[in-house]
């Protein structure tokens, strides 16, 4: 198993996003006492929008469902990465414009035909 999850993000405004998403992980890294367990790369700019990877510890989000417990297994989703998507989205929302997460796992599956 990977240590770490990657997650595609596109934003409109990649400051605002890049900011909230540092701002919510940090958090979240000091309520399990973790530390440098994500990453950000830099922005590529396409079509109006950034484009970059947030890859996280697989070691953070596991504190995070100890730490939530049920409140964990009821966030919108199948599996713990999908369920981590819908947190870190429920608690960024609102302090970035139009965003969008994805699994790159999933972006680069054949299912989708866009690679």
């Amino acid at each position: 198993m990977e240590e770490r999850i990657h997650i595609n993000v596109s934003a409109i405004d990649y400051d605002k996003t890049s900011k909230a998403l540092t701002h919510q992980l940090s958090l979240l890294e000091e309520m399990v006492h973790g530390e440098e367990d994500f990453v950000m790369t830099d922005s590529e700019f396409a079509f109006g929008w950034h484009f970059f990877v947030l890859s996280v510890n697989r070691s953070l989000i596991q504190k995070l469902v100890e730490m939530m417990g049920k409140d964990f297994e009821k966030l919108k989703g199948k599996g713990t990465e999908k369920k981590f998507l819908a947190w870190l989205m429920k608690n960024v929302e609102s302090k970035s414009p139009r965003f969008k997460l994805a699994l790159k796992e999933e972006m680069e599956s054949s299912k989708y035909g866009i690679f």
